[in-house]
């Protein structure tokens, strides 16, 4: 499986499995209230400014499984095993939101 970078899309590795993960408006609704920000820039900056927590992170990539179509819950996410570990985590949760909020191909490292 490969992500769409066109439309968004990161893939990360959970529990020896793709998944595909996308910052859809319900998930990046459903995020901003979970991480209690005001606004998508408050969100954005909170990670660039490097304030992110372990958490933040879960519930980013979260949001993100959940707008690319995975039922699973948060806690499944904490509970599974995703390759790579917190690095390879705030990786994909860095650049889930790199490709949501910028036009595919500029500054896209991924």
């Amino acid at each position: 499986m490969m992500d769409n970078p066109f439309s968004g899309e990161v893939t990360l590795i959970l529990d020896g499995k793709p998944q595909v993960m996308r910052l859809t408006l319900g998930a990046l609704a459903a995020l901003e209230a979970r991480l209690e920000t005001d606004s998508l820039v408050a969100l954005v900056g909170r990670f660039e400014g490097g304030e992110q927590s372990v958490g933040d992170i879960i519930s980013l990539l979260s949001a993100g499984l959940k707008g690319g179509g995975w039922t699973g819950r948060e806690q499944d996410l904490k509970d599974g095993d995703i390759e790579g570990g917190i690095l390879a985590a705030s990786r994909a949760a860095a650049l889930l939101l790199m490709r949501a909020f910028s036009m595919p191909g500029v500054g896209d490292t991924g």
